[in-house]
């Protein structure tokens, strides 16, 4: 996009990312308008439609609109193009619905049409209950009380009203419980976004201090629906940032259970189910269950069928957690070959979603990728997908995958061949691991033998390389250094050069051998 602010191109991206029958529907709608309303704002959609890049200059160019006309125009256009895709999509959406609902009924109460607007409120108020519709419900309540007002004659209107202050005092110590749930999921989450998993005991001792006894409270309470799934919500985030991926996959399996026994809830909160799936595959894959871990990936691929094509924002969803499984089993089963058909697919799906997509979750998806490339014995490839994180300019983002990807570029750029500067490099990756303060006894054994390797004899690698090997392995299992192990398979690696074997065959014999 050439020019424009981005307030300027909103209107480009949101016909941009309109399907076929939003755009069809659109066209019929706005031909109902008067042909002097409706012929300006239709051209600019057609033309906008046509392009593939925003230039106001050729707009100008191109379309029956002077400059000045051009900013209201867009609203205008911008605002239509949103009603003609709620009037299409009200009919599929139950929130939708019963907001339309409420706002039918308050125009029954502005005509004065009050038993009739009471009536809209009797058929809203079971739904907006059942469904835990928090802010629809005290919107109906209100009108209720406005309706009550204007009835002023009915003799029980005292315990009418006594009924809405309990209902509503109910509603919001609801609403205050879940915004407390959130808040602590919210916190967790913007945690492992900027770090990613916990660095040490020290880092998991403040996360189970401050969060520990903040989630406890919760814990022997009788909660509705919703706080429940945002107590499992925050709760899987808890274990999984602490490493605790058992944890992490039973509290993430009754966070999805939750919406498997409710199915309305599922349509409604289809973000969250499918973000609780994701938890549980992450679980599964990092605590190496690969008869489970399959059969869940399985499940969730019937489920992308359903609740992932419900819209865009499910697509998005659904599909990143979708291609991360996919590779992970790829990483478990070391057919990383077969896996670069996924990574293909992560491409199209990056390319398509590219505005949607969060920085954070292309960070993974490209990891992840790297690593794929990395298995394959592609490092060229493997490079160039690394090089989209290390890009990144934001430090406050994954600052984890960015180190990591430093780390395995430099292993990329030895076995690819191109370890011109390596000195160079070592040197600034150990700069901004320092940094990021995410520098451990596994980072400095690996860049200490990286440093090394241009003064090893090549008749004294094989003896140097079985040394790292023993001293890495000796610490897998310890508390403060197993987090890198998450992220890098260097021992598998190490044994390759060892053996002069293929990552991906020396994994595929580990993965036998799991499996006798």
């Amino acid at each position: 996009m050439t020019n424009g602010t981005e307030k300027q191109e909103a209107i480009f991206e949101l016909i941009k990312c309109m399907s076929k029958a939003e755009k069809r529907n659109f066209k019929l709608y706005a031909g109902r308008l008067a042909a002097s309303e409706g012929s300006k704002f239709i051209a600019l959609f057609n033309y906008l439609d046509s392009v593939a890049e925003y230039d106001e200059a050729r707009v100008l160019k191109n379309c029956p609109v002077k400059k000045e006309q051009l900013p209201n125009m867009k609203a205008h256009l911008y605002k239509q193009i949103l009603v003609s895709i709620k009037l299409l999509n009200a009919r599929h959406s139950l929130l939708m619905q019963l907001r339309e609902q409420v706002d039918f009924a308050r125009i029954l109460y502005d005509k004065g049409l009050y038993k009739q607007s009471a009536k809209a409120i009797d058929k809203i108020m079971p739904q907006a209950r059942e469904l835990l519709q928090h802010t629809i419900l005290l919107d109906a309540v209100a009108l209720e009380k406005q309706i009550a007002e204007a009835n002023n004659s009915s003799s029980d209107s005292a315990s009418t009203f006594d009924s809405h202050l309990e209902l509503t005092n109910a509603v919001c110590n609801s609403i205050n419980s879940e915004e407390r749930l959130l808040e602590i999921a919210s916190q967790l989450f913007s945690l492992h976004l900027k770090l990613g998993y916990a660095r040490s005991n020290k880092d998991l001792e403040l996360i189970t201090q401050y969060f520990g006894p903040r989630l406890k409270q919760f814990a022997g309470m009788r909660l509705n629906f919703l706080e429940r799934v945002y107590f499992c919500q925050a709760m899987a985030w808890y274990h999984y940032i602490r490493h605790n991926f058992l944890d992490t996959y039973k509290f993430a399996s009754r966070w999805v259970a939750l919406f498997d026994g409710n199915p309305r809830m599922k349509e409604l909160m289809y973000d969250s189910f499918l973000k609780g799936y994701s938890h549980i595959l992450d679980g599964l894959f990092f605590m190496r269950k690969y008869r489970l871990f399959t059969a869940r990936l399985r499940k969730f691929e019937m489920e992308c069928s359903v609740v992932g094509n419900i819209n865009d924002n499910a697509v998005i969803i659904s599909r990143q957690i979708l291609y991360a499984g996919r590779m992970n089993r790829h990483f478990m089963e070391g057919t990383f070959t077969q896996g670069i058909a996924t990574v293909d697919r992560v491409d199209k799906l990056l390319e398509r979603f590219s505005q949607q997509i969060p920085l954070h979750n292309k960070m993974l998806l490209n990891y992840k990728a790297a690593c794929i490339y990395f298995g394959a014995g592609r490092y060229t490839e493997c490079m160039s997908y690394l090089d989209r994180i290390t890009e990144t300019r934001n430090p406050q983002i994954r600052r984890d995958l960015q180190c990591y990807a430093k780390m395995l570029c430099l292993i990329g750029s030895y076995e690819a061949g191109v370890d011109h500067n390596m000195e160079y490099h070592i040197r600034s990756v150990y700069a901004f691991i320092v940094k990021a303060n995410d520098m451990h006894r596994v980072q400095k054994e690996l860049l200490a033998f990286l440093k090394r390797l241009g003064a090893i004899y090549q008749t004294d690698l094989k003896e140097e390389l079985r040394e790292l090997f023993l001293r890495l392995k000796a610490l897998e299992s310890d508390p403060d250094e197993r987090r890198t192990f998450l992220y890098l398979d260097l021992l598998s690696w190490l044994e390759s050069k060892i053996t002069g074997r293929s990552i991906e065959e020396i994994i595929r014999t580990k993965f036998a051998a799991s499996r006798k």
